[in-house]
């Protein structure tokens, strides 16, 4: 693993982990869809699965902007919140609380994500990566919005039917 010495290097760790984020979300959430009894929340994952192949294809934009690649780094927080995820697809619960437990772990993978992005997105601003920035945010903007549909669903009924 390279030293980082600058916010341009972290800048760029940044990214290889989010490119390997979103790739691991990928097959987590093809997963979830399977497992997804709800018609609402299996619409709201699947449309969320091809925002993330947009966003792992942004991503791909974003370091050839900024002169770097995606590599082969692995997100370990990643790794482990697909494990769980994968964990919840396993357990034997009725299929709304198996719901409710799906849209938790799919939420804690949307905050990590939201997480990275929004950090990214300030180090590419800062140092002065203003395209990639743009496309950052967007992401950032995605993420956000997949987390409120998926809360406001456990909220108005998948919670209360795993009751």
């Amino acid at each position: 693993m390279a030293k980082l010495k600058t916010l341009e290097d972290l800048f760029e760790h940044q990214l290889k982990d989010l490119y390997s984020a979103e790739k691991q979300g990928v097959a987590a959430l093809t997963k979830m869809i399977k497992a997804t009894d709800d018609e609402k929340l299996k619409q709201a994952i699947t449309t969320h699965l091809e925002e993330t192949k947009a966003q792992k294809d942004r991503l791909e934009k974003v370091c050839e902007l900024v002169g770097t690649t995606p590599g082969r780094m692995k997100c370990k927080a990643m790794e482990g919140l697909v494990e769980e995820g994968e964990e919840t697809i396993e357990e034997d619960a009725t299929p709304e609380v198996k719901d409710a437990g799906l849209i938790a772990s799919i939420q804690r993978m949307e905050h990590y994500e939201i997480a990275g992005y929004g950090t990214a997105a300030h180090f590419a601003e800062r140092l002065g990566h203003k395209e990639a920035a743009d496309l950052l945010r967007q992401t950032l903007a995605e993420e956000q919005k997949t987390d409120t549909l998926l809360n406001d669903l456990a909220k108005s009924y998948i919670n209360e039917k795993a009751e």
